[in-house]
């Protein structure tokens, strides 16, 4: 046997953990190809996100564990070992640990470029305390910080020239249409571009995350993951920042110099744009190493969102009365909506596919049915806005992201009960849910791009 702190090939760690799963007990039947294949197919998609081999072993194992009960024993019982490699072996930590030093360079060299180009406009007379120019700010935030956040994916990832091509060319076209005076620069259309660009453009995020893997289901999910946890840790982040800003303001103020204009000028507008690429890095920096944040916070949280819906609901019930119609409460409301959806997805992206149904998943049913019964009622809410007072693109794309809603929470429904009922398997939840992405890509570029000439040539 090989020395615990000297590190294995990639083929000696796969042969003990065959020869670990050789081992099953008679009348256990496995498909020990199939599991290998498996198994190889992670490693293969891991390395080709940037993972090394031995790392990319570590995280393969752990997900081929949540799939057969003896490879999960192996991955428990030799995760510790697996760590020890990582972590001490001498002929691979220093070329690591230059690896981390360069993706790290690179990550805040990128934050700074992102910090950068929000404050260019500012060259060109664009202030963004004037009221005249925040419509432009807001239309073209996602313009200054995406292409920074692909452009760390395009180097970690190697993507190839074609797919850079068609990345450049999606921003290109994302930057026409924002700015063009019959669109994004209409005034009845600012919000709207605002709202809907970056979610039409995070589908490029995605493609440049995966990196080749984008029409794989695994590959989805952990675009899906990343997301989640690069949500977290921007908040995180944020909070971090104001915090330093109050304090900065107190004490500076105290010998009587205000720097009010320079936080709301520079470091607010610069800190938000560095720290999407530096929390990227951060959600890349520990993958595969440290249990992802965003699922356990997602288990602490579907129960109480559960139980808030379902007393919304019997609130409204009893009370007899609908929805308030103000535009600002149907947002809001919306954005509830998509907060449960987004619960359902790191949940789904948490749970062990091979794993029966549990009490935690009927209170994920419990979830979306109360989120499909309220998206009805807000629905119909927006229906009687639109009785009222007519058709307006606000309206209708409320309408439509309603509809896209309904949509989805209406099939995981019916799959998440087939599941619970014996009658479907959880994998056709996970294909739903990540092939369903692009839809919301697809209804919020056509609200920034057909919008606008619609709803002209309806007027």
């Amino acid at each position: 046997m090989a020395d615990a702190n000297q590190p294995e090939s990639l083929e000696e760690q796969i042969e003990r953990w065959r020869s670990h799963l050789r081992r099953r007990p008679t009348g256990q039947a496995v498909d020990l190809a199939s599991l290998e294949a498996q198994l190889r197919a992670e490693i293969a998609g891991l390395t080709r996100a940037g993972l090394a081999t031995d790392e990319a072993f570590l995280v393969a194992v752990k997900r081929i564990g949540s799939r057969d009960a003896l490879a999960g024993e192996f991955a428990r019982e030799h995760s510790d070992r697996v760590w020890k490699q990582l972590v001490v072996a001498p002929a691979d930590s220093g070329e690591r640990n230059a690896r981390a030093r360069t993706e790290g360079i690179v990550a805040f060299s990128l934050a700074v470029l992102a910090a950068v180009a929000i404050k260019v406009p500012a060259l060109f007379g664009i202030d963004p305390n004037e009221n005249h120019h925040e419509g432009f700010y807001l239309r073209n935030a996602s313009l200054f910080v995406l292409p920074c956040l692909i452009g760390y994916f395009v180097w970690k990832r190697r993507l190839t020239v074609r797919t850079v091509g068609w990345l450049a060319a999606a921003f290109v076209v994302a930057a026409v249409f924002a700015n063009l005076p019959g669109f994004g620069r209409a005034r009845d259309f600012e919000q709207l571009t605002a709202l809907h660009l970056p979610i039409a453009l995070l589908l490029t995020v995605g493609v440049a995350y995966a990196g080749g893997r984008w029409g794989e289901v695994n590959g989805r999910m952990d675009f899906i993951r990343f997301s989640g946890e690069l949500f977290i840790y921007y908040v995180l982040i944020a909070l971090g920042g104001g915090v330093l800003c109050a304090f900065m303001a107190l004490t500076f103020q105290s010998i009587g110099i205000k720097i009010e204009s320079f936080l709301g000028s520079w470091l607010i507008p610069c800190g938000a744009a560095g720290a999407v690429l530096v929390a990227s890095w951060l959600v890349e920096a520990k993958k595969g190493v440290i249990e992802n944040m965003a699922p356990v916070l997602t288990r602490l949280f579907t129960p109480l969102f559960a139980a808030m819906l379902v007393a919304f609901l019997g609130a409204l019930l009893v009370s007899g009365r609908g929805i308030a119609i103000e535009r600002e409460l149907l947002i809001g409301f919306d954005l509830l909506l998509v907060v449960v959806l987004g619960l359902l997805l790191y949940s789904l992206s948490a749970r062990n596919p091979q794993s029966p149904p549990g009490a935690f998943d009927v209170v994920q049913v419990v979830l979306v049915v109360s989120a499909l019964v309220a998206d009805a009622v807000a629905l119909w809410a927006i229906g009687a806005r639109i009785s009222e007072f007519g058709f307006s693109p606000n309206r209708v794309a409320a309408l439509g992201e309603n509809v896209v809603l309904l949509v989805n929470l209406a099939w995981s429904a019916v799959l998440y009960i087939r599941f619970l009922l014996g009658r479907g398997s959880f994998a056709s939840l996970e294909r739903w849910q990540t092939g369903y992405v692009p839809v919301y890509a697809a209804w919020a570029a056509m609200v920034v791009i057909v919008f606008p000439p619609l709803f002209r040539w309806i007027g």
